[in-house]
């Protein structure tokens, strides 16, 4: 390595590449040691000592630095790298029991911190589940959630295109590295994501799609989510290994059912007497997130005024809207107030960012 190229940041590329050694040994080392610098420097006999296996010391001691140096260079200019100890680096992944030690981003990575909704499904949906992706995502990326997929075909895409279109945000989580854009026909919609969202990868960046990396990927999908929406998958899918991981991060499941006759509507089914929610519309997704996702956008976006700016007729109604959607109908009888006089005072509470307007009518953001 050139001494130019001596940073922290350089180690941390290099523990990215080394795929076929314990995530679990790495945390440990980290733990330990604070940084990976020392990892590359200690000797093979120490390394033994601290639990490494053999093939796993070959890999750490035989790393391509050089190949290395160049990937920083690109990383430098157009990509973001959040290492497990950066700040930015989302909280719902440190949940996990294997968080990825780094995450290459390219787009907007504050974007990995806000509200989002998962949503994955088969590769080749019917007309129907076509159109109920794009109704869907439209619809809840206007509802202010960051719509996060696997940017893989058919179900993934449609959100990830619908999504834009809406003027939303979106995440592409891949399987890939981000100079390997999978499958090759999204290389435009990855681009358009780049530019409007994000596009994220845990992998080095010339990593092609090994069968293997995919669930991977899932797991990122759901646990960067508050919860995930499976619309049409098999009973052997990827999407149902995205809500397994979903399950057992704590996240919620949603799962929009179909025909009985219908082999797509199976994996759904599954999920829904394994206690995935039954969706019938976006409010069922809302009312079931709405506090959850108002809660981390108040800890990633906190607003810089508090409830003592308000009057105390104005702080009385904003006690009376709940966290999920509130009804106009609910907050007249619940305050005892003229319709003007409640219609002033939630633009008001809205302008000051303590309610959103929402379908079905508003909701309290912290």
């Amino acid at each position: 390595m050139t001494s130019s190229l001596h940073t922290d940041l350089i180690y941390w590329l290099a523990v990215s590449h080394l795929q076929t050694v314990k995530p679990a040994k790495l945390r440990a080392w980290l733990d330990r040691c604070g940084s990976f610098q020392t990892l590359f420097a200690t000797s093979a006999a120490e390394l033994t000592e601290a639990g490494f296996s053999v093939a796993e010391i070959v890999k750490i001691k035989n790393l391509a630095w050089s190949g290395l140096e160049a990937e920083q260079k690109w990383y430098e200019t157009e990509a973001t790298v959040l290492t497990f100890q950066d700040p930015r680096y989302p909280v719902l992944l440190k949940e996990l029991a294997d968080p990825p030690l780094v995450l290459y981003v390219s787009g907007d990575p504050k974007l990995l911190s806000a509200p989002q909704l998962g949503i994955v499904g088969t590769r080749y949906p019917s007309p129907l589940g076509r159109t109920t992706a794009v109704s869907f995502a439209k619809a809840l990326a206007e509802q202010g959630l960051v719509i996060t997929s696997g940017l893989a075909a058919g179900i993934d895409g449609l959100c990830h295109h619908s999504t834009l279109e809406a003027q939303g945000k979106t995440i592409a989580v891949m399987g890939t590295g981000l100079k390997q854009i999978y499958p090759r026909v999204h290389q435009r919609l990855a681009e358009r994501i780049r530019e409007a969202g994000a596009v994220v990868s845990e992998f080095p960046l010339h990593m092609g799609p090994m069968a293997w990396n995919f669930p991977r990927r899932n797991r990122l999908i759901s646990g960067l989510s508050l919860g995930i929406l499976v619309i049409e998958a098999s009973l052997r899918s990827g999407s149902l290994i995205t809500a397994r991981y979903a399950m057992e991060q704590n996240r919620e499941v949603f799962a929009i059912p179909g025909s009985i006759h219908h082999p797509l509507a199976r994996g759904c089914h599954h999920l829904i007497r394994q206690g995935a929610k039954l969706v019938e519309s976006v409010t069922d997704i809302i009312e079931e997130l709405g506090s959850l996702a108002a809660f981390l956008q108040a800890q990633a976006e906190p607003r810089a005024s508090r409830p003592e700016d308000l009057a105390p007729g104005q702080l009385a109604l904003l006690n009376q809207v709940d966290f999920s959607v509130t009804a106009f109908d609910s907050l007249l009888l619940r305050s005892g107030l003229t319709a003007k006089e409640v219609s002033s005072m939630l633009l008001l509470l809205e302008l000051k960012g303590y309610v959103q307007a929402v379908q079905g009518g508003y909701m309290r953001c912290g």
